[in-house]
């Protein structure tokens, strides 16, 4: 049996990147980068600058808009899968480079952040429709 995504706690991290993004943009305006870091922030900082030129807000320019996030959410998922179907092809056709442990751990990736996507969808759908049956 499958269990089910706690949407709560799915929702908790999506904020608690969210805090982080910010907290990494605020980081690389003052000009303090790890080493290690310096790859992912510069990413991170691209998106957001990507997803705040496409929209315009006032306020907070530095965090994406809502759609960019969801957008970026998907993309990952459908990534997930591309790669779990690569390597379980790869490994049906013999790759030796390919062991069955990292094939088997794609798999459950992809698997839990397509339900986790799904539950998100799920709240969404019920969230507009408890709006959409509100009285005026």
């Amino acid at each position: 049996m499958v269990d089910r995504v706690d949407v709560s706690s799915v929702l908790m991290q999506m904020r608690q990147v969210k805090d982080q993004l910010r907290t990494q943009n605020e980081m690389a305006s003052q000009g303090v980068r790890p080493n290690a870091e310096m790859d992912a922030v510069a990413r991170i900082s691209k998106q957001a600058e990507q997803a705040t030129s496409v929209n315009e807000v006032s306020g907070d320019n530095t965090v994406p808009d809502f759609q960019s996030m969801f957008k970026n959410a998907i993309d990952n998922v459908n990534e997930n899968q591309q790669t779990a179907a690569q390597l379980a092809t790869r490994f049906e056709q013999g790759d030796p480079s390919i062991d069955l442990p990292e094939v088997m751990i794609a798999l459950q990736k992809s698997s839990v952040s397509f339900q986790a996507m799904t539950q998100v969808r799920n709240k969404l759908v019920e969230a507009y429709k408890d709006i959409m049956n509100m009285p005026v």
